[in-house]
């Protein structure tokens, strides 16, 4: 038959080759009911009773730095995403106002010559694609020029996104900017 101690238990007056420790039988013996289960609770399993104390706090740091992991990882992908969106908003911005410019079509010089090209009144240009561009004010999309030749138009615009992670470590956000170039068209076969 096997003692407990041979399974890998001992009794708190042993140690673990299995001697009587200076704590007597009868000592212990004198604990009686749910006060004896609860001074031997801690040796179930273990040979060495103390072993625990040495893992206290693992967990927590553990948990701290996957937490802080896991805000970076969200903040890359909330905020990453938003700034690969800030920087689409305003190339999408940027084309749909250099067509709206390039729309500007010197409409005589098309009868004369059946060619297309854009009025001689830059301003007129410009105003057609600023139009477009302020349409997207609220958006965060703000105007940067507009460069405006006979034959195409060139819009630039900028796009603000704000972090919304990782704004609480020190990275807030920016602008991106967009452009973009469009020529009249007469249209035709």
């Amino acid at each position: 038959m096997t003692s407990l101690h041979d399974r890998g238990r001992h009794f708190p007056w042993q140690r673990v080759d299995g001697r009587t420790s200076a704590r007597s039988r009868t000592q212990d013996a004198q604990v009686s009911g749910p006060a004896r289960e609860l001074l031997h609770d801690h040796h179930k399993g273990s040979p060495h009773p103390h072993h625990h104390l040495k893992e206290r706090g693992s967990m927590a740091v553990f948990t701290v730095v996957f937490a802080f992991v896991a805000f970076l990882l969200a903040g890359l992908l909330v905020d990453g995403g938003a700034a690969i969106n800030a920087r689409l908003k305003a190339a999408d911005v940027a084309e749909q106002a250099a067509r709206a410019g390039a729309d500007q079509i010197d409409t005589d010089t098309l009868r004369a010559t059946g060619q297309a090209l854009l009025v001689r009144d830059s301003a007129a240009v410009c105003a057609a694609a600023r139009e477009i561009v302020n349409a997207q004010a609220a958006d965060g999309v703000r105007w940067e020029s507009c460069t405006p030749s006979r034959t195409q138009v060139t819009i630039e615009v900028t796009a603000h996104w704000d972090t919304i992670f990782l704004s609480a470590i020190g990275i807030n956000g920016t602008t991106m900017e967009g452009s973009a170039t469009a020529a009249p068209d007469a249209g035709g076969p």
